[in-house]
């Protein structure tokens, strides 16, 4: 479904229908981008994707819902740049009503008896794909009618999502359980059957929304499981470090092949058991990393801790991009590109996002 060919990467650019998204990005065959899980991997960035779309003329009266989706990303990212760690628990405000701290057996299984649902998990297990909207009913289902607490069920997701990027991951997760938004957000079956093309009645979730606050958990949503994931990292093996060029670290963060690509340099993938033991992923995610990566020439694959590799080979002259899960490395810190110049921690995404139309408005004027 994803190619992990550089060229036809950025093929795909072409493909974005901007006009089209803002239209139909809810529903379930939305005409989205399908870039999400380069820019994850940081095999494309959100400002490649802005400046494609203003060289094409897609200025911000045609595009702006599709860059405003953009900019949420970033915008997550910068949460996570400012609070690290704190993003990993409740942000805002305790979790109100939680029963338990497992994931739904229903969701794992998708056998919660909402159609629409269960065939997106079914879905979901095979390709690492899901929809923006159905990551949210089952964000919804999980913390606001089975109550378990956000932050097993955002790793359940994550660990299978091919776009998986933790902040994103997380905070949305909280957005929609009340923990960094103002209310908890419900979607009931009349929602689901509009932007689902389903035609489902009498489920646990056709129900007014004004039922929902006091709704008691479904029998279908009872038991629940805790979750095991683990990552299978490669075996490390010896690779060849040329001790008179600078060493680029490449990471599940970082697989941009256009990176210093006019310098000869070592390339290594860092794979840190610690990292992955903190943020499992599957076997899929890892193949499609590891897959991505051969876009990096001479790529080699360490797997260790960032002061492992440097113990053992004596590194000194080392790159790497900013990421807060590169804060221990040492050497040249390189900025990502975001897509503005806005950055700090702002409370709400609209507060960060009215300074990015204002910066927009500046450049183009």
């Amino acid at each position: 479904m994803f190619e992990t060919n550089y060229a036809s990467i950025i093929e795909g650019f072409t493909k974005i229908n901007p006009v089209q998204y803002g239209k139909t990005r809810n529903f379930i065959d939305g005409s989205v981008t399908y870039l999400s899980p380069y820019i994850s991997r940081g095999v494309i960035s959100t400002k490649q994707v802005l400046h494609y779309l203003l060289q094409n003329d897609f200025g911000m009266h045609n595009a702006e819902k599709l860059i405003q989706e953009l900019a949420w990303r970033d915008y997550w990212q910068q949460v996570w740049v400012n609070k690290r760690d704190q993003i990993n628990s409740d942000i805002k405000s305790e979790q109100k009503n939680v029963n338990n701290h497992k994931v739904p057996q229903a969701i794992l299984k998708g056998t919660t008896g909402i159609e629409a649902i269960d065939q997106a998990i079914h879905h979901f297990h095979k390709t690492g794909y899901i929809h923006n909207h159905i990551r949210m009913y089952i964000a919804s289902i999980s913390c606001n009618i089975a109550n378990s607490h956000w932050l097993q069920p955002a790793k359940w997701m994550y660990y299978h999502l091919l776009d998986g990027d933790w902040a994103s991951n997380a905070l949305s997760w909280q957005w929609v359980a009340g923990t960094n938004s103002n209310k908890k957000y419900y979607a009931n079956q009349e929602n689901i059957n509009k932007y689902c093309y389903t035609e489902q009645i009498n489920t646990f979730l056709d129900v007014p929304y004004s039922n929902f606050e006091n709704l008691e958990i479904p029998t279908e949503l009872v038991k629940t499981d805790q979750v095991q994931l683990h990552t299978k990292l490669p075996k490390n093996s010896a690779i060849h470090i040329h001790s008179d060029l600078p060493t680029l670290i490449y990471n599940y963060y970082n697989l941009d092949p256009k990176w210093k690509s006019k310098i000869k340099a070592n390339h290594i993938l860092l794979l840190e058991p610690s990292v992955f033991e903190k943020y499992p992923i599957s076997n899929k995610n890892l193949n499609f990393m590891l897959s991505l990566s051969q876009n990096i020439e001479g790529i080699q694959i360490y797997t260790g801790e960032f002061q492992e590799l440097l113990d053992e080979y004596r590194i000194s002259d080392i790159y790497f991009k900013e990421h807060p899960l590169n804060y221990h490395y040492k050497g040249n810190e390189d900025a990502r590109e975001w897509m503005f110049d806005v950055k700090g921690y702002y409370p709400s995404f609209f507060a960060f996002w009215k300074q990015c139309k204002k910066e927009f408005k500046t450049k183009i004027a």
